[in-house]
């Protein structure tokens, strides 16, 4: 008996740009039964020459095999089609061309509070969502428990969702998808949003439901998680697929892909995520000191400089830019704000741009992952995590200086003095009581 529990065979999705997907009622399915006799006889209209120019293929001719127990790690730019991929997985939508097969019944944390209703509370959506998973009520009332201490969300319970941040929200939903026993568990970069206690938490049980025999489909721009957590990976790029493999091979391919970008980079078409503001929007990114073939190098020693632009389309009080560096394996190494140089800001609805240069920050040669980030007094405004990749090469002070980027990310200026020790003992004189 094959223990393949998804396979994937020519999946492909077209979207029309600028037109939402439409879902449709009872009443209009049975309205096209109804008129499906006089549609025969009518004559198609032939294809329109311009008909790529106004569609987009999200994903194109994805085929791919996952066995049971395994826990795949999915990744790739943003755009590169991972969230629909998972959506056609979890039946959310339908594929244009192909189909996949899937054997057991799936989770899926797609999207914060995916499936619940807001005006429910907890506990209602809690027995709503296991109910739409499959689950016998009897099931659920044995897991609640565990679920709601596992979401941390034993003190509002009873409160309606709409009333929840957008944190408790997604732990609330993580625990119903993964406390439910599927044997397939679908997981987006909804994780982004929980602080850093409640990611562990989900990364360990995310372990211990791969331990269990069943299998994770894993999307995520965290490299640090997606190696610590998958064995094998699936890389996205431009809507088909780059590479399949071992996790370590697929997420090498993925930072070579990264380290190709151009000089000014376009942010304004990036995929947000639900939970942001959108009161402002980042749209584009440059480079100020670009090494010789224009992407985003610099060499070790210099100070980064770049410019930011973005769009305000309300007023907005307590503005500020904040900037963050990341390793190629996700693990955040330094933080800069605007508000720390110049203050909060209030800016009115217009186009504006950040100059920034980053001084004294010495990163070892290697690859690194930039964030941007605007935020008001309303919140988060906008946010694209490690959106842009940097590589930081080799000069001869580095080399000089013998440095690795495997022994640390950033080189501080440090000061050494040698003293004598005592010759016996070998190690600092104790004081004497």
């Amino acid at each position: 008996m094959s223990d393949i529990v998804i396979r994937a065979e020519g999946l492909g999705k077209r979207y029309r740009i600028g037109e939402r997907e439409r879902y449709l009622a009872l009443r209009d399915i049975l309205a096209r039964a109804v008129s499906a006799p006089a549609r025969l006889f009518r004559r198609r209209k032939p294809a329109s020459p311009n008909a790529d120019a106004t569609h987009i293929w999200a994903l194109k001719d994805v085929s791919f095999e996952v066995h049971q127990g395994e826990v795949v790690g999915i990744i790739g730019r943003n755009g590169a089609g991972k969230t629909t991929l998972l959506k056609i997985l979890a039946q959310v939508t339908r594929p244009t061309e192909g189909h996949a097969r899937l054997k057991g019944r799936v989770g899926s944390l797609l999207e914060v509070g995916t499936g619940f209703h807001p005006e429910l509370t907890g506990r209602e959506n809690v027995s709503l969502s296991g109910a739409i998973l499959g689950m016998r009520k009897r099931d659920i009332e044995r897991k609640f428990d565990e679920i709601v201490a596992f979401a941390e969300v034993e003190r509002f319970i009873d409160t309606p969702l709409k009333h929840y941040s957008s944190g408790m929200q997604m732990r609330l939903a993580f625990a119903v998808a993964a406390h439910l026993e599927p044997e397939i568990l679908l997981v987006d970069e909804v994780l982004a949003v929980g602080d850093v206690q409640f990611q562990k938490k989900c990364l360990g049980k995310m372990r211990e439901v791969s331990r269990e025999g069943r299998t994770v489909l894993f999307v995520s721009h965290n490299m640090g998680a997606v190696v610590g957590l998958c064995s094998r990976g699936l890389l996205l790029n431009m809507g088909g697929i780059e590479r399949v493999g071992n996790i370590s091979e697929v997420v090498a391919k993925y930072l070579q892909l990264r380290s190709e970008q151009e000089e000014v980079i376009s942010l304004h078409e990036e995929p947000r995520s639900s939970w942001l503001k959108g009161g402002a929007r980042l749209v584009w990114a440059r480079l100020n000191n670009p090494d010789k073939d224009g992407r985003w190098s610099l060499p070790f020693g210099a100070a980064l400089r770049f410019t930011v632009g973005f769009e305000v389309t309300r007023q907005l009080a307590r503005f500020e830019m904040g900037v963050s560096i990341f390793t190629a394996l996700g693990f955040e190494i330094t933080s800069s704000l605007s508000f720390h140089d110049i203050g909060y800001l209030t800016l009115p609805p217009g186009r504006y741009a950040f100059d920034v240069e980053l001084l004294h920050v010495a990163l070892t040669p290697g690859q690194y992952n930039v964030s941007f980030g605007l935020r008001s007094e309303r919140g988060m405004e906008d946010l694209l995590a490690e959106i842009v990749n940097l590589e930081v090469t080799t000069t001869d002070e580095s080399a000089a200086l013998n440095i690795h980027s495997i022994l640390a990310a950033v080189v501080p200026k440090g000061r050494f003095q040698l003293q004598q020790l005592d010759t016996v003992s070998a190690r600092p004189n104790s004081r004497s009581g």
